[in-house]
């Protein structure tokens, strides 16, 4: 029986990620493929999920491709997506020789994974005048696969399930009333046994952020979770009615722990962004309190949508460093069993992964001026700086952007360091009272005007470091002219692959930093890059295309080459060595 064939007989998503310990072009099937699957590091022959593995390493355990001779690289085929609004900002997904991606209005390709020649493709009916009053719109940032289908969200409020074969659809689920929420779905969706569980964008809107668990074969709703007062304990945590319009939302897909049965996920912003209560935000302003479960990472038992425990990165987020941002690194380390989470504020969280207590806080960036510091051993965030109405003096640091941004870092179980991308800016920033507007749509909520500058120790950029993932300890840095925006992959390859905003893709020696490989793909990044085998040949597959709307800030920030760069374009483009 083929892996395909598993995952159309019913078997998970994640089938095929295992093996981490044979070599790939001698891998064998697993006998038992899920519960290989589920404790597997890598992603061998095919990536199966958005983060890999359920251990969330954004590493591959192919080394076809290898630090001797990664210079032999070249482009194998490209791949160009209809209506690339935006550029392209999804991580493909590759299961048995197959790539799989999705694109701007929720749209989604199969392809030969050794051609590029397209299987099927798929574009939903979509309101359309509703997309066009969407702020964070029409973009996709992944997809899921399992139970034979696969799986995407759409802009306008619903989880659709295709036939992993022909593309067509299975079942089609409204989950959000997109015309009054005016948000839908963007980030990934995970399956986890026989559920598929999606979060709601939007911390800057006015609505309480709901994360659905959905059956996986049928497409009947069977949990939803809200990210805002989702419990007695959080509803005490918001003074007045300030929950009805409180945010939240987990715009981006966690991991799943199978040791514990526990579904991690980050969390959003609350609602406005910008808080104008000042040192008083425990009883003053438009949402008093810690405003529980926003800016938090959660554990959700995947069954009943139940929290199970949780930890709030930053209480009473007045700054827009939500949690969603950052994969759940699932390490052991000195007996313990750990999990790693970047927070968008530039901070790396440690948790006891079987409880989130807090096990060490290292920050990845080096211009922070919302805290002093935050303690490593609690948690507690320590010289808080809470905003007042009027202009911010000095100017916050990080940006709105994020110390770290969406796309993910990458972990190498083969040298145990962690590769993260830090950005260092910041932002001058006037805070202004608003009121939440509902009706006849939801309307952005941010409370302030502002505007991204150079930081105080010189101009804007960014750096890729190579670190231990619980103490911090740097092994090399990498500087970047200009911030990266792009998952970093990690390879058994002992290469480090990142995709930059000018348009370059990086090939680094993982254990030091050195550059082996380059090639330009003439448009900047800002999606997931991946390796897998196709034909008994692995390839790395990076999609081009510019167009968030942290890349907007470019234009400001740096002038070209950002200025000329098209936003609305973009291909997938799939290397492998010469041969």
């Amino acid at each position: 029986m083929t892996f395909h064939e598993r995952y159309l007989a019913g078997c998970a998503v994640l089938a095929v990620a295992a093996l981490v310990t044979v070599s790939p072009t001698h891998a064998q099937a697993p006998t038992q493929p899920q519960d290989a699957a589920l404790n597997a590091e890598a992603a061998q022959n095919d990536w199966p999920t958005y983060h890999g593995t359920y251990k969330s390493y954004h590493y591959s355990g192919l080394d076809q491709i290898n630090t001797g001779n990664v210079k032999n690289l070249e482009v194998a085929w490209m791949h160009f997506p209809e209506r690339a609004t935006r550029g392209i900002q999804s991580t493909p997904l590759a299961l048995d020789g197959v790539l799989y991606y999705s694109g701007s209005y929720s749209r989604v390709y199969a392809l030969d994974g050794a051609t590029g020649k397209t299987i099927w493709a798929f574009a939903p009916e979509l309101d359309e005048e509703l997309v066009a009053k969407q702020t964070h719109s029409p973009y996709n940032r992944g997809i899921a696969i399992g139970h034979g289908n696969l799986y995407v969200g759409t802009v306008d409020g619903r989880l659709i399930a295709l036939n992993l074969k022909d593309g067509k659809p299975v079942w089609d689920t409204k989950l959000l009333d997109s015309k009054r929420m005016t948000v839908g779905f963007t980030g990934a969706p995970l399956v986890v046994k026989d559920k598929v569980i999606i979060g709601a964008q939007g911390g800057e809107w006015p609505h309480r952020g709901p994360i659905f668990g959905v059956d996986g074969k049928t497409g009947q709703k069977k949990w939803e979770f809200f990210t805002v007062a989702g419990t007695e304990e959080a509803m005490k945590t918001w003074g007045g009615d300030s929950w009805r319009t409180g945010g939240g939302g987990g715009w981006m897909p966690g991991t799943y722990d199978p040791e514990s049965n526990t579904v991690w996920w980050g969390t959003a912003n609350p609602a406005p962004l910008y808080d104008w209560a000042g040192a008083d935000w425990k009883k003053s302003g438009p949402r008093p309190g810690d405003n529980l479960y926003t800016t938090s990472v959660i554990a959700l038992d995947p069954d009943s949508g139940k929290l199970k425990f949780h930890h709030q990165e930053l209480p009473h987020d007045a700054w827009d460093f939500d949690s969603s941002v950052g994969e759940f690194v699932m390490i052991e380390r000195g007996g313990k069993k750990l999990v790693v989470h970047a927070n968008k504020g530039g901070h790396i969280f440690v948790y006891d992964r079987s409880n989130a207590k807090i096990e060490n806080v290292w920050p990845l960036v080096k211009n922070i001026n919302f805290v002093k510091s935050i303690d490593p051993k609690t948690g507690e965030l320590i010289g808080r700086r809470d905003l007042s109405e009027g202009k911010v003096d000095p100017p916050l640091c990080p940006a709105i952007m994020g110390g770290i941004s969406w796309n993910s870092g990458a972990y190498s179980p083969k040298n145990g360091l962690f590769y993260r991308i830090g950005q260092e800016w910041c932002m001058e920033l006037t805070v202004e009272k608003t009121t939440p507007i509902l009706e006849p749509m939801a309307q952005l909520n941010l409370g302030a005007t502002f505007k991204p500058v150079a930081p105080p120790d010189g101009p804007a950029r960014g750096h890729l470091s190579a670190r231990d993932p619980v103490t911090g300890a740097k092994k090399w840095e990498v500087n970047y002219k200009y911030p990266p925006l792009a998952s970093v992959l990690a390879t058994a390859g002992n290469l480090v692959f990142v995709p930059d905003a000018e348009g370059i893709v990086h090939a680094y020696n993982a254990d030091t930093g050195e550059e082996l490989w380059s090639r330009n793909n003439g448009i900047g990044h800002n999606a997931g890059i991946i390796s897998y085998m196709a034909g008994g040949k692995q390839y790395i597959a990076v999609p081009a295309g510019w167009g968030t709307l942290v890349g907007d800030e470019f234009v400001g920030l740096f002038g070209e080459p950002f200025k000329s760069m098209p936003k609305n374009t973009g291909a997938l483009v799939v290397f492998t060595l010469r041969q």
